[in-house]
């Protein structure tokens, strides 16, 4: 089985976060600084910045903590961001 790779995404000014999941980390952050799926909320609101990942042996547990993570408050989301990266850096 592949494994997987749960992540943020956020704009210049870190007023959106975005949570997603992925078997390519680097080749699906490209996609989003790209734009290239037009129209989609990485898109809209311009979340062109990886600031926070977790890396899975399996694609079904980085499922899993993608949806626990969607369902965790934003001030909780920039906890377990500033816990490893509290400078807001790009990472990938």
């Amino acid at each position: 089985m592949k494994s997987g790779y749960t992540y943020i995404m956020t704009n210049k000014r870190h007023t959106v976060l975005y949570v997603g999941c992925t078997i390519d980390l680097a080749w699906r952050v490209a996609q989003h600084k790209s734009h290239f799926y037009k129209g989609s909320f990485t898109d809209r609101y311009n979340c062109e910045q990886c600031v926070y990942y977790e890396s899975f042996p399996d694609y079904k547990s980085a499922i899993r903590r993608e949806n626990q993570m969607k369902n965790m408050r934003r001030s909780e989301k920039i906890a377990l961001i500033e816990a490893v990266n509290p400078e807001w850096k790009e990472l990938v």
